[in-house]
């Protein structure tokens, strides 16, 4: 029997604005992934030794607040140092084209913008986990 794709669904930072990322948690669960939600408010920290600690093949950060070009790479960077590389990161929420390159260039492997359907992020997240 093949082993269900593990995803962490984190919410880091200040921002406590979190139905998207319920919502995301619950189509992953739907598409046959184990699901792991974070809850609200976790630190970069937090969220690389939950992912770790739950053996995630993935980690889909939801961030709302704006502070995206700062909390992500950070949770890239934890990730990596803790000698996790093989865990990808990708995130979601209101973050401008502008920053996307930036994310990416950072360690986050796929970015979706608001108003990206739930089959593109599962269908992306089967093919890349």
């Amino acid at each position: 029997m093949k082993r269900k794709k593990r995803i962490l669904v984190g919410k880091v930072g200040l921002d406590g604005h979190d139905r998207g990322a319920k919502i995301l948690a619950r189509a992953f669960r739907d598409a046959g992934f184990e699901v792991v939600y974070s809850g609200l408010h976790q630190t970069p920290e937090m969220i690389a030794n939950m992912a770790i600690q739950e053996a995630v093949d993935g980690v889909g950060l939801s961030l709302l607040s704006g502070a995206h070009n700062h909390l992500f790479p950070e949770v890239a960077r934890l990730i990596k140092e803790k000698g996790a590389d093989n865990i990808v990161i990708f995130g979601g929420g209101t973050i401008p084209d502008k920053d996307v390159a930036f994310l990416k260039e950072s360690g986050i492997s796929e970015i979706f913008l608001p108003g990206t359907s739930l089959d593109i992020i599962i269908n992306w997240a089967d093919n890349n986990l």
